[in-house]
């Protein structure tokens, strides 16, 4: 039950409007549930906004109608798109109350008749049922829509501004031309689906061609120059430029061996020692180390010998190449070389101010042929005729732009606005993306995660019992990771790598598996036992401890002892048992015994002072040992109980929460359920002997007063309540310590 509020002022930017509000989820929040409010929703503070944005992905919600809300495309819904969304539509509809019943079908005479944006969707409306067979219709859906454009958009011509190789028509040489364009400057998508061309890619495909066809004129006009060896002067460039750099450094090493005389002259060619090296190798494994070494032998003349005898092998093969295609002898010096060079300066030139490159691979009489044409203006034409539908279909689009937000709308305010659909016990926010099944239990809180990052700093803020699990299915060949709040019961077998199962809202199974655990408590009831089950734990720890230590203990002086025998000879003296001591073992025995003594008077005292109390004390008594030791826990559980907030979580996930999302103990409640199973009166043949009930209460009430005794007897309140007062030891001192007495005669 939601209550409502009448506040004494109007949250209105204005004042104008009396907007109501009610208390959910611990938090005031403002009432919208009538047109009204969702017609002055541009008057509301914004400091009252539930949320500020949320993000597009990842919601249980039609992903268009969030598409076409995000008007920016930013992948974000923010104050002002909802805004705008909802003075959109109550400017279009006579009873914005009807937006509150998120109907899938829409009323045609709803529209306004006095606004131009609502004749023109009403006129859209009965163009959509005409094409549908459904002239006297007077509702449309959003179903009905949809196929309405998968009817409208197969058609030649739907208003894009994009033209198929189906809008040729019968013109096969047309369609021909917009396969070329296709081809060379890519597809736009039609709406039909099929690839075609627009404005911009027909423009640039003749601009191409014109430009490279005046770019191959250019080569004609100066061909000599341009082509210096002839059809052969691209490769012959790009020999040149892969020996370029080999053979300029061999004329460097030329001129500096002629500077250094014969001094250094040698240091500029192989060494020995390196050629040595490499003859321990394969060398065709070594011909990139080879290509390193110079050119061939340096020389102080300068002159490079082309003989393939003196040529480094690894550049043997270009060489001869060089050769071939620019006609060089046996000798080349570095002015030849430099011509050589100069040569290619028209050709790189020429090269360089290609433009049309994208219409290349067509013929050059085709790309020359094609802009006189007439093709160009053809498609002019085509493209003409296109855009006269685009009122049609931009009617057609905001048609159903607008049945998707008549429909959608009201849900997304819910859970954007006031946040009343997750506090429903009957319903399910848009951000919960189904129901993970665990250890008995049914988690109804699962979310999402889109940012595990993000996820793993904040989600621990929100005090809720989170489990990370990571969904997959090998049908679908998809995965995703979902984070589930645990609300109600205890911890029991929840460890990670824990399996489980997850149904999302269309109610697909997907394999669950636990891969991170937030600790935080689940229940009152848990925080009861948590101390016990602490103390107990380490009993058995300590347990299991000593048990392994002495069975360590055991197996090594075992081990030792089989050792020693077998490397010693047997000693018949050593083999004698030895007489049992008793002076040695007689400070261990008086030990025990004191410790026994002591523990048999303490619970002697214990229970003395236990009978002291009278009949009503007794039970008071143990129930505020009980509490002592587990009330600090209960406390601190139900004080983070009361204040566990699942904003950290969707913040998380790209939610701008403007205000807590409390989930208090009475709604968590709500959230997980636990499984129940009926009282049976059979008899399980395999079932484990049941220990008797009194002896399980007897148990429990021993652990109780060991626990209870413990704190009394460490606090100090032991010894209060037998009435014993603590003994004072008198202490002498050193220096007046009696004389001691003379011996007797």
């Amino acid at each position: 039950m939601v209550k409502v509020i009448k506040l004494p002022f109007s949250p209105s930017k204005d004042g104008s409007y009396d907007w109501k509000f009610s208390r959910i989820g611990g938090a005031t929040r403002i009432k919208i549930e009538t047109g009204e409010d969702i017609r002055h929703l541009p008057e509301l503070d914004r400091k009252l906004w539930t949320v500020l944005n949320c993000p597009v992905n990842g919601l249980e919600m039609d992903a268009k109608t969030l598409r076409l809300m995000d008007s920016d495309n930013d992948g974000k819904i923010k104050v002002d798109e909802v805004i705008a969304a909802a003075s959109w539509l109550t400017s279009l509809v006579k009873d914005a109350d009807k937006l509150t019943a998120c109907s899938n079908t829409f009323e045609l005479s709803e529209f306004k008749t006095d606004n131009a944006e609502a004749a023109t969707l009403l006129e859209s409306a009965h163009e959509v049922l005409k094409a549908l067979g459904r002239e006297d219709a007077q509702t449309i859906s959003v179903e009905e829509v949809a196929d309405s454009e998968k009817i409208l958009s197969a058609t030649t011509f739907n208003g894009d501004g994009v033209i198929t190789a189906k809008s040729a028509g019968d013109d096969a040489e047309l369609a021909g031309v917009i396969g070329e364009i296709i081809a060379s400057c890519g597809a736009v998508a039609d709406r039909s689906g099929d690839d075609g061309v627009n404005e911009d890619t027909i423009n640039a495909f003749f601009k191409a061609c014109e430009d490279i066809t005046a770019w191959r004129k250019a080569a004609e006009a100066d061909k000599a120059a341009i082509f210096p060896y002839g059809d052969k002067t691209a490769e012959a460039l790009a020999v040149c430029e892969a020996l370029k750099a080999k053979v300029d450094d061999w004329f460097v090493r030329c001129k500096l061996a002629a500077f250094a005389l014969d001094e250094g002259s040698s240091r500029l060619d192989v060494s020995q020692d390196a050629i040595a090296a490499l003859g321990e190798g394969n060398l065709a494994a070594s011909l990139e180390a080879i290509a390193d070494y110079p050119l061939c032998k340096v020389s102080a003349d300068g002159i490079l010998s082309l003989d393939s005898k003196g040529i480094n092998p690894a550049w043997k093969d270009k060489v001869e190449s060089f050769k071939t295609l620019v006609g060089a002898g046996d000798t080349l010096t570095e002015a030849q070389w430099k011509t050589i060079q100069a040569s290619f300066d028209a050709y790189k030139a020429w090269t360089g101010s290609k433009a049309g490159a994208q219409v290349e691979a067509l013929a050059p009489e085709r790309a020359a042929a094609l802009p006189a044409s007439g093709a160009r203006e053809k498609l002019a034409a085509l493209l003409a005729e296109d855009l006269k539908y685009a009122p049609q279909f931009t009617a057609l689009d905001q048609l159903d732009k607008f049945l998707h937000f008549y429909r959608d709308f009201y849900t997304l305010l819910k859970n954007y606005v006031t946040f009343t659909d997750f506090y429903d016990v009957e319903k399910s926010a848009i951000f919960q993306a189904g129901r993970l099944y665990l250890d008995q239990r049914a988690c109804d809180l699962c979310i999402k995660v889109s940012d595990m990052g993000n996820q793993e700093k904040m989600a621990y803020l929100s005090g809720c019992y989170l489990i990370f699990c990571n969904c997959s299915s090998k049908v679908r060949s998809e995965s995703f990771t979902i984070i589930a709040a645990m609300t109600v019961g205890e911890t029991g077998d929840i460890q990670v790598g824990k399996n489980g199962v997850f149904y999302d809202r269309a109610g697909v199974p997907w394999d669950a598996t636990i891969t991170k655990i937030i600790e935080n408590p689940i229940s009152i009831a848990e925080a009861f036992w948590s101390p016990y089950r602490k103390l107990g734990a380490y009993i058995d720890n300590q347990i299991n401890k000593a048990a392994a230590d002495k069975d360590s203990k055991v197996t090594a002086e075992m081990t030792a002892k089989v050792g020693e025998g077998l490397d010693k000879p047997a000693d018949k003296e050593a083999a004698k048992p030895q007489p049992f001591d008793i002076a040695k073992y007689c400070g261990i025995f008086a030990a025990i015994g004191m410790a026994v003594g002591y523990i048999g008077s303490f619970l002697v005292a214990l229970v003395t002072g236990f009978l002291k109390l009278t009949w009503w004390q007794m039970p008071l008594s143990l129930v505020a040992v009980m509490l002592l030791i587990s009330g600090p826990s209960m406390f601190l559980a139900w004080r983070k109980l009361r204040k566990r907030n699942l904003s950290p979580v969707l913040n998380a996930n790209g939610w701008a929460m403007n205000a807590n999302v409390k989930i208090n103990i009475r709604f968590g409640e709500t959230l997980t359920s636990q499984a129940k199973y009926p009282k049976l009166d059979v008899i399980d043949p395999f079932e484990a002997k049941k220990t008797p009930a009194w002896k399980k209460w007897l148990c429990g009430i021993l652990i109780v007063l060991a626990a209870a005794c413990a704190t009394l007897y460490f606090t100090g309140t032991f010894d209060k309540l037998c009435g014993k007062q603590e003994a004072v030891e008198e202490v002498v001192p050193a220096t007046e310590a009696p004389a001691a007495e003379a011996p007797a005669e």
